[in-house]
């Protein structure tokens, strides 16, 4: 547990940038001398993230007294609560936290083992009514959900940065620009179930909250500056509020499986899938590491016959495709005599694909790219990314589909059906009602002979 010491890994050098030679051969000597201040400027924003500060030992909470000490120590400290969890994605079948990591001003920062504590209630009582710091909110709300924790605001830093014009989002590089710490991410991707979990990794979960007030007040800041406060708490309470969309036929988001065009392949694949899917959630491993979809799509359009064809297929690998052959042979079977046979071309309300709209629907293709344009200036003008100005699916349904009559007030009703917020209604509506009209086209006037001939 601590309150505040930091640990600061060396960053690469940073190598001064290419600069394009002019038209005129430069001074050389104002040039040696301009290279000089700048590779000293460098030298010193280098040194600055190199300033060494070793971190306190770290302990993760796995029993039910340190929990209760914890959540006191929590309650005694003041401001929002910095949050963060990390999985086993990629090594696990379920998305559970393995790791729970918080941190308020006065109180430290706290690492939790959810599968050893259990119940969060205690916590989740605590932690009511006061504004969570996340990083890429939506990536975490689910798993701290499923644990009992639920905020009810939340302040996303990913998202404020976006919004507030940052060029890269990351929190390592928002960190670098708004703190200058350079913040080791080396273990992002790291199989958080491992246990014990190594000092090292809980150092680096450990910065990964303790930094998030200071960079949440800084990037408050920016955005009440210019003038976008109203806007990020828009799409915070979005973020907070989101759905989760509902996956039907998961099966057919399988890699390649486009290239299977009948349906008794389609059948196998389905049915490979599930015994994947199945088999990954007993053991609870990462589907994905028992036999990758590539391998399920390759016996699904070569239908082998028994459990040495099977076996044969070069294409077939896993480390779960020679162990648990029986399973996928008995798949395969069961794909091969089931009526229930998936549609080839399943019934989708997808729009096609923005390319072919000029021959498919040119009215709407005109529409969507003078829409297009109009709000890529806004964008410019706010300094918000397209996406985040207006969910770029949204544009095009109302451009496919325009209401009739197509007003800025028709339009906004369109695009608010479909979820967006009335700040991006505000900014846009109107625009894209003007972009909707067609651009009058004034008849060609015959050339005047000349005079002269």
């Amino acid at each position: 547990m601590t309150d505040g010491p930091i640990f600061l890994e060396p960053s690469e050098p940073i190598e001064p940038a290419h600069r394009a030679v002019p038209d005129r051969a430069p001074d050389q000597a104002r040039d040696r001398a301009e290279e000089s201040a700048e590779s000293a400027e460098i030298a010193e924003l280098v040194e600055a993230l190199r300033e060494p500060e070793p971190h306190a030992a770290l302990h993760v909470i796995d029993t039910r007294a340190e929990y209760e000490f914890a959540v006191g120590r929590l309650a005694e400290g003041h401001g929002p609560f910095a949050v963060d969890a990390e999985r086993a994605s990629g090594f696990r079948y379920s998305q559970r936290a393995y790791l729970i990591q918080i941190f308020r001003r006065g109180s430290g920062a706290f690492l939790l083992d959810p599968p050893a504590i259990g119940d969060f209630s205690a916590l989740a009582e605590v932690m009511a009514g006061e504004e969570w710091i996340l990083h890429a909110a939506s990536q975490d709300l689910a798993c701290l959900r499923e644990v009992g924790l639920d905020p009810e605001r939340i302040f996303d830093t990913e998202l404020g940065a976006r919004l507030a014009g940052l060029p890269r989002v990351g929190l390592g590089p928002v960190v670098e620009q708004l703190l200058g710490i350079h913040l080791a991410k080396e273990h992002s991707a790291a199989d958080w179930s491992t246990r014990p979990l190594p000092q090292s990794w809980l150092v680096y979960a450990a910065l990964d909250v303790e930094l998030l007030p200071d960079l949440r007040d800084k990037i408050a800041e920016i955005l009440d500056a210019s003038g976008k406060t109203r806007i990020a708490e828009e799409e915070f309470d979005a973020v907070l509020h989101r759905e989760a969309p509902v996956r039907e036929e998961p099966w057919r988001r399988l890699s390649g499986i486009h290239s299977l065009r009948q349906a008794r392949n389609l059948a196998v694949a389905r049915s490979l899938w599930t015994a994947r899917d199945d088999y990954a959630r007993e053991i609870d491993t990462a589907p994905g590491r028992l036999i990758p979809d590539g391998s399920l799509v390759a016996a699904a359009r070569v239908l082998p016959a028994t459990k040495r064809d099977l076996a044969a297929m070069k294409e077939f690998t896993g480390r779960a495709s020679r162990s648990q052959i029986d399973r996928w042979v008995a798949a395969i079977q069961d794909g091969m005599t089931t009526t229930d046979l998936p549609l080839v071309r399943p019934p989708s309300d997808a729009l096609p694909p923005p390319r072919v709209w000029v021959d498919k629907n040119p009215e709407a293709d005109g529409r969507l790219k003078r829409a297009r344009s109009a709000v890529a200036e806004i964008s410019a003008e706010l300094d918000i990314p397209v996406e985040n100005l207006l969910t770029p699916e949204f544009l095009r349904r109302v451009a496919w589909t325009p209401p009739v009559p197509a007003t800025a007030e028709t339009i906004a009703e369109a695009l608010a059906a479909l979820g967006a917020r009335s700040w991006q209604l505000d900014a846009t509506a109107q625009a894209i009602a003007d972009a909707f009209v067609e651009p009058i086209q004034s008849p060609e006037t015959p050339s005047e002979p000349d005079s002269s001939e």
